[in-house]
Formats: structure tokens, C-alpha cells, sequence
């Protein structure tokens, strides 16, 4: 099967669909869509500002993640998001990005390195200066570049996966979130410059749980669970 060009039609639907799905996934995480409620199609066409077909496809996204189930006649219900659920979605993208960069310690280059090492200098830069947007991107681009250096292609999508089902704006929200990315980054970056792949692996997977343990209170302060 031929690839989809992201300039093309199909792309552009693909990129609508996505969106839906971003805006689905967040409103259940704020609680604005409560569990056992029914998502009306004609509801998010007028919210999302698209037609029916990416939302037909955006929550057929959401259902293959599990925060809706399609019921029947009746529609897309949202399903229950446990806090165990969160911690779960934190653990597999932790495991598998703790494995890339035990793969990346082995295989990263100088020129990979030394774009690592802007970025966490840009990131520090960005975090001083209180621009969350730009921490939370360059915080994404510093945890993109070490997977790309694994060079491991369909363990690196897999994650990517994982990673759109957490809308940005929680790492926005989250208080001391870029005060832990600040500490472990640079860890992370002194463990790849030694090639030593236990411990890039490990402080990486403490990294991505911490996440959960910061992510968790927060959606309880957000009235996620009642």
C-alpha cells in the first residue's frame, strides 16, 4: 500500500482526524467529558470546526485507545480513565523509551550529541525565561533526538503513539515539571556522551514515571476522579 503524502488530500483528513482525537483525549482528561456520557457527532463538528468524517475517524482513534467504546445504536460513550490507566500509559512509554536510549548510548553520533546538547541549552534558556510553550517543545525535540539515535524505526513510532494520548498542555500545567526535565535531561545527556546504556536507560525511565507521579495529583486537583 502506498504511503499517505501528508500535503495531500488524504494527509490533510489524517491531520483533522488527529486533531479530533487531541481534542476528545483532552476533554476527558480535564473532566469535561465525564464517563458514560455520549459524544454527540454534531457536537464536536461544531467544536473542532471540521465535518463529520474526521470525527467519524478522530473517534475511532480515541476508541482504538480505549477512552470511548462505540455502543451499538446509540454512539461513542466515554469509558472510565483510572488512575492506574494513567500510570500505565507513563509505564509502557517509559519501558520503551528506556530501551531507545540504552540503543542510542551505543550507536549516537557527534552530530547527534551535539544537537542534544543545544537543546537542553535552549530548553534552560526557554525555562528561565518562563516560555512554557517552548520548554514543553523542546523538551519533545530533546526526547525525539535520542530515539531517532537508536535507530530503531518501529520502536520509536510505537512511542509515538503512546506519547499523543497526553495532551501538551498537562506538562504546561504541572507544577515543577520543567525543573525535573532540567535535572534529568542533562543526566541523560552525560550518559550517552559515555556510551553507558544502563544508565541512560534508567535515569530515562525514572524521567518518563516521574511524569505520572506528577500527572496523577493533578488530575485529582482537576476533579478527574469525582
Amino acid at each position: 500500500m502506498a504511503a499517505i503524502e501528508q500535503g495531500g488530500p488524504g494527509g490533510r483528513r489524517q491531520q483533522l482526524s488527529e486533531h479530533v482525537a487531541a481534542y476528545v483525549r483532552e476533554s476527558i482528561l480535564t473532566g469535561q467529558a465525564r464517563p458514560g456520557t455520549f459524544l454527540r457527532t454534531e457536537a464536536l463538528v461544531e467544536a473542532v470546526g471540521v465535518s463529520n468524517t474526521p470525527v467519524r475517524e478522530g473517534l475511532l482513534i480515541v476508541a482504538g485507545e480505549g477512552f470511548v467504546e462505540l455502543v451499538p445504536r446509540r454512539g461513542y460513550r466515554v469509558a472510565e480513565v483510572s488512575r492506574r490507566d494513567i500510570r500505565d500509559m507513563f509505564l509502557m512509554q517509559a519501558s520503551i523509551a528506556s530501551e531507545l536510549a540504552r540503543r542510542a548510548a551505543a550507536s549516537i553520533t557527534d552530530e547527534r550529541l551535539a544537537e542534544l546538547t543545544d537543546l537542553v541549552a535552549e530548553h534552560r534558556c526557554a525555562d528561565q525565561a518562563g516560555d512554557d510553550e517552548a520548554t514543553v517543545r523542546l523538551g519533545h525535540q530533546f526526547h525525539r533526538a535520542v530515539n531517532l539515535a537508536a535507530e530503531s524505526p518501529r520502536m520509536t513510532l510505537v512511542l509515538g503513539g503512546l506519547v499523543k494520548q497526553l495532551p501538551n498542555r498537562f506538562y504546561n500545567d504541572i507544577e515543577g515539571h520543567n525543573h525535573d526535565t532540567e535535572v534529568a535531561h542533562p543526566k541523560i545527556l552525560d550518559a550517552l556522551r559515555a556510551r553507558d546504556g544502563e544508565v541512560a536507560a534508567s535515569v530515562m525511565h525514572a524521567h518518563i514515571m516521574d511524569g505520572a507521579d506528577e500527572l496523577v495529583p493533578f488530575l485529582e486537583s482537576q476533579g478527574m476522579w469525582g
